[in-house]
């Protein structure tokens, strides 16, 4: 199924928020950079339950850009799974378990982004 390319940062980071909520990502939380930096628009933090579910949510990331007319800059981090790094240019997408999120609390990094959280908040 061939789906329209989304063009904004805003409708980009949409699709990913509704895939890592497809794929029962957990603290899914969006930030807005595009004022604290050039490098990107939007960043989404998410966890997954395992390195497992971390690398399924990512595949099923990559292949929803990919239907979507979407080619990431990059990838990081697909073979161990506790930290994936999905970069869309406008958008980057980090899913982690857990305690690679904890001890790396980007989230901390960001704080004076706005910031929406979606999903489990657990």
């Amino acid at each position: 199924m061939k789906t329209e390319k989304p063009v904004s940062s805003e409708s980009i980071g949409d699709l990913v928020v509704e895939v890592l909520d497809d794929l029962k990502a957990q603290s899914v939380l969006r930030l807005d950079v595009r004022h604290l930096t050039s490098m990107t628009d939007i960043m989404i933090i998410s966890s997954g339950r395992s390195a497992r579910h971390v690398r399924a949510v990512a595949q099923a990331l990559l292949e929803r850009c990919e239907a979507a007319g979407l080619k990431p800059i990059g990838v990081e981090g697909e073979d161990g799974g506790e930290w994936v790094l999905v970069d869309l240019g406008d958008v980057v997408a980090h899913i982690m378990i857990p305690s690679v999120r904890e001890f790396y609390a980007l989230e901390k990094l960001w704080d004076i982004a706005p910031r929406r959280e979606t999903g489990d908040a657990g």
